[in-house]
């Protein structure tokens, strides 16, 4: 599938450019992926998932928190596309939560909440929606889960991959945006919890990296 890939050179739009939140302007670099790019490289996702799928049954598996945003606007237009052609996907929702990240660097160490309630899953085709692939093992680990369930088919769709040397190599099936190895905020990407209510894609800077590294100190 083809992806939208941003080169490492690219350092983002500034933020004089686009609306961000007042209280976000001094923490953020720039903006990665305007929020009206983030959209339109949705609907064409949706479309080729909806193309793939044909008239079989969907359950979609949601990654809190961080895929929330955007499984909701998949899942906005896998469902105008029922409601206009000729075919149309049943769709499952449920959720997982799955952390691997303490501040800013990914731990290797995977938490998994929610994994008792997919028994559901056995004997279907499951579309996985995760917001960000960094190292990949996040990805790894939960086909692993998901193959004790006992599914009819497993397919990953992420909205970002990060272009990193810590990658283990791993590749979605769908990916929305190639990213370089920056730490992203907004959309519903947090760090520690903040910079969900931003709808654009940026990266963090070092002062709101520090800001933000305990949330207990704001």
């Amino acid at each position: 599938m083809t992806t939208f890939t941003i080169a490492d050179s690219f350092e983002g739009y500034g933020l004089d450019v686009f609306c961000v939140p007042k209280h976000y302007e001094d923490d953020l670099e720039s903006v990665l992926i305007p929020n009206g790019l983030i959209n339109d490289r949705i609907e064409r996702m949706a479309r080729d998932i909806f193309n793939d799928i044909g008239k079989e049954p969907l359950a979609v598996l949601c990654i809190l928190k961080g895929g929330y945003k955007f499984c909701s606007d998949l899942l906005d237009n896998i469902k105008h596309m029922n409601r206009m052609a000729d075919v149309s996907v049943p769709l499952l929702v449920d959720f997982i939560r799955l952390k691997s990240y303490e501040n800013d660097q990914s731990t290797g160490n995977i938490q998994v909440i929610g994994s008792d309630n997919l028994q559901c899953l056995e004997g279907k085709n499951v579309l996985v929606v995760e917001d960000i692939i960094d190292t990949g093992k996040t990805m790894a680990k939960m086909e692993e889960i998901l193959a004790e369930f006992k599914p009819k088919t497993v397919k990953i769709c992420s909205l970002l991959v990060k272009r990193t040397p810590r990658s283990s190599g791993y590749r979605p099936d769908y990916a929305g945006f190639e990213i370089p190895d920056k730490f992203v905020v907004g959309y519903a990407l947090d760090y520690n919890e903040f910079f969900r209510d931003l709808n654009h894609i940026c990266i963090i800077n070092e002062t709101g990296k520090v800001k933000y590294a305990n949330a207990n100190n704001l």
